[in-house]
């Protein structure tokens, strides 16, 4: 077998690593959120969301591969996974634009959030009244990026992933 033909083990092999890629991308943006006290705003929460349908997507193609369906079936899955961080990676490219002030943001990036009441009577009206923060500004830059700018680093890499499982399952 050449190193550019279809592999029966690829199918299986890129499917996880794809899984494995977005668990991993989403868990460090949970991390960030519920260990490092980082409050995502709402583009941040967007931009999650191909990753949330996603993983099951990659999971669910590494299973088909496993169980040796034909395979159509796990080169249609890894499109579609592979299109979800196509997407999600637009949606970075986009809040990254907004973080550095190339276009406006959506209406509901506009407002920040402010310290919750210590009044239990009023907490659930606050709930409904506190937005997260602003989309404007980045919470945190590593070499330069923001997370937004990270995720489209990793998006793109993942669709490569997918898009060569595609190429390479047989």
């Amino acid at each position: 077998m050449s190193p550019t033909s279809p592999s029966p083990r690829a199918g299986l092999t890129y499917s996880l690593l794809l899984a494995l890629g977005m668990i991993v991308v989403i868990g460090s943006a949970l991390g960030f959120q519920h260990i490092g006290g980082y409050i995502p705003c709402a583009l941040c929460l967007e931009q999650r969301q191909p990753y949330y349908y996603g993983i099951p997507v990659a999971i669910l193609a590494a299973l088909t591969a496993a169980l040796r369906l034909p395979v159509w079936t796990t080169r249609t899955l890894l499109v579609i996974a592979g299109l979800m961080m196509v997407v999600g990676g637009g949606i970075g490219v986009y809040h990254a634009g907004v973080e550095w002030h190339f276009w406006a943001g959506p209406t509901t990036c506009s407002t920040t959030a402010s310290s919750m009441t210590q009044n239990a009577g009023d907490l659930l009206n606050e709930l409904n009244t506190i937005k997260g923060p602003s989309c404007t500004e980045a919470a945190l830059r590593v070499l330069g990026l923001s997370m937004a700018g990270w995720n489209v680093i990793a998006s793109v890499i993942l669709a490569a992933i997918a898009f060569v499982g595609v190429k390479k399952a047989g």
